[in-house]
């Protein structure tokens, strides 16, 4: 059984790629860190344009709330806005330290799974935000 994660001498193109990565996660939580203070000052990103125009939360809708409270440790709060957000907050830190240590070393990691380990992967993220989205609309409101 080989471990379902290569970590090898990146080549420039992987480079890019986990560069790219980075600075779009690194900048998320940025601004996640911030929000409360430039939503008091009506400076944050628009609204979700599928709430607006079916008055239901979509599948990612209290993402942003989620992340902001758990900087400040709020995990209740967190779930009630959105369900995965705690994990998908745990995943993202973890996600920027990987990359910069990655980035730091030369070193790239790239996954080595089987096509049927790619499709449990992707209808297990499926199904859990479709669980997250049925909390959301269902049991915990927006």
């Amino acid at each position: 059984m080989t471990f379902p994660i290569s970590i090898a001498k990146a080549q420039p193109d992987q480079r890019l790629r986990d560069l790219s990565i980075f600075g779009g996660l690194a900048l998320w939580l940025v601004y996640t860190r911030v929000f409360w203070a430039i939503h008091a000052s009506h400076f944050v990103l628009p609204p979700c344009p599928f709430y607006y125009l079916t008055g239901h939360p979509c599948p990612f809708c209290g993402g942003t709330r989620s992340f902001a409270h758990m900087w400040q440790g709020d995990i209740s709060d967190a779930v009630r806005l959105y369900p995965l957000g705690p994990v998908l907050f745990a995943g993202t830190i973890l996600g920027v330290g990987g990359l910069g240590a990655g980035l730091v070393t030369g070193r790239s990691w790239t996954p080595r799974l089987t096509s049927l380990q790619w499709r449990l992967l992707i209808i297990g993220g499926i199904s859990a935000v479709a669980v997250s989205w049925v909390l959301k609309v269902f049991v915990l409101g927006n």
